[in-house]
């Protein structure tokens, strides 16, 4: 027991929940969301709205994401702001770090208190800890990987979770791409959401394209279908032969988590007989690392990875500087680029590779989030390229 100034005493405020990096740092804090414990690769996320749409994004699969705004739950959840497509799978980020406890929703789109939500997907939250200094560790250490824990009691055993976290193996050679991959093709319709409107249906489609589904996000799908695509989404580990036998005019290359060199086993053949069909190709994010590989590039695990919703990114084929979304621990190493594939984005950050184009082919990809919601807005002109080259590709 403590007391103050005037002699009353209140109880210590003991913690509910941990945060238990690889090198044995143990940060102290209070529970929410689900209790019980996960491990994962600890990254910080910089941006300042979209905390539902991150936390729900496939790509975060194996992930535990610090939020370095303090103020995250404020608009509550609802129905509309989840990314997830394959609703059976794996929920995409393991844990969430924050600031400061969750408030009260005050939005008139609110449907649920994020705390209430994060229970309901199994996700297991922390408060109360300086953010500002674990996203000043990440920057200088690289992400660690570390066991997140809740348990209301504030019982723990310390020694345990030091050890799941120390053995943990890490992202690197992971292939986390089944846990949220559909598990059937479907179609999908659905156009983007509009104020007072929702979302529309696309029932005039000018556009046959089939989506490869590493972890697709539900607005991908919704800009395809606004550009005017019929879209079919295809399990990841779908053949060549059965996606050309659909005779699409466009193939999509999905986002997704984990590393792309050990996806890549099995997707980077399919990637390359789609691009010797002729066939135009778009890709995000590990689709686009995957297409780096399936033409002869590397790929490489970054320091601290690029997660936030104010990186800037140059557009060589414009000269434009657009302000994008990104997601990714990894990145196409772009001294590795054999001839024939272009370098056309940089992340104006650090000078990493942000997208290629194939010499001479309608194949292109970047690794940034032009779908984000919700935004920044600026690379939706993107699905209105890979629009233009089908476009072409049928009236050649």
């Amino acid at each position: 027991m403590t007391q103050s100034e005037n002699g009353t005493a209140w109880p210590d405020h003991k913690p509910t929940a941990l945060l238990v990096l690889a090198d044995g740092t143990v940060l102290e804090g209070f529970g929410l969301g689900a209790e019980g414990q996960a491990v994962g690769e600890v990254c910080f996320n910089t941006a300042m709205t979209g905390y539902e749409e991150i936390l729900t994004d496939p790509s975060y699969a194996g992930q535990l994401i610090t939020f370095t705004f303090p103020h995250i739950g404020n608009v509550g959840t609802n129905d509309d702001d989840i990314e997830t497509v394959n609703m059976a799978a794996t929920p995409g980020a393991r844990g969430v770090i924050l600031r400061t406890a969750i408030t009260d929703p005050s939005n008139y789109r609110a449907t649920k208190h994020l705390d209430q939500w994060l229970k309901a997907r199994g996700i297991i939250g922390l408060s109360g800890i300086d953010t500002r200094a674990l996203t000043a560790l990440i920057r200088n250490k690289g992400m660690p990987n570390a066991v997140i824990a809740h348990a209301k009691d504030g019982e723990f055993d310390l020694h345990g979770l030091k050890e799941e976290a120390r053995e943990w193996p890490g992202l690197e050679g992971m292939d986390l791409v089944p846990m949220v991959t559909s598990g059937q093709r479907f179609t999908w319709d659905e156009t983007p959401w509009l104020w007072e409107k929702g979302f529309g249906r696309q029932d005039k489609p000018e556009f046959n394209v089939v989506a490869i589904d590493y972890g697709i996000k539900r607005n991908i799908l919704r800009l395809l279908a606004g550009v005017g695509c019929k879209v079919t989404v295809v399990p990841a580990t779908t053949s060549s032969e059965d996606i050309l036998a659909m005779k699409p005019d466009g193939v999509f290359l999905s986002n997704g988590p984990g590393d792309p060199a050990a996806t890549g086993k099995y997707a980077v053949p399919v990637i390359q007989d789609v691009i010797k069909s002729g066939t135009p190709t778009f890709g995000i994010c590990l689709g686009h690392q995957m297409l780096g590989l399936a033409v002869g590039a590397k790929t490489k695990k970054m320091h601290q990875g690029h997660h936030g919703a104010n990186h800037p990114v140059k557009d060589e084929t414009t000269g434009k500087v657009e302000i994008t979304s990104m997601n990714h621990g990894f990145a196409v190493d772009e001294s590795t680029l054999p001839t024939g594939a272009t370098q056309t984005h940089i992340s104006l950050f650090d000078g990493s590779n942000c997208g290629i184009q194939l010499d001479g082919k309608p194949v292109f990809s970047v690794q940034y989030h032009p779908e984000a919601s919700p935004g920044p807005r600026d690379s939706h002109y993107l699905f209105q390229r890979f629009a233009d080259l089908m476009r072409q590709n049928k009236s050649a």
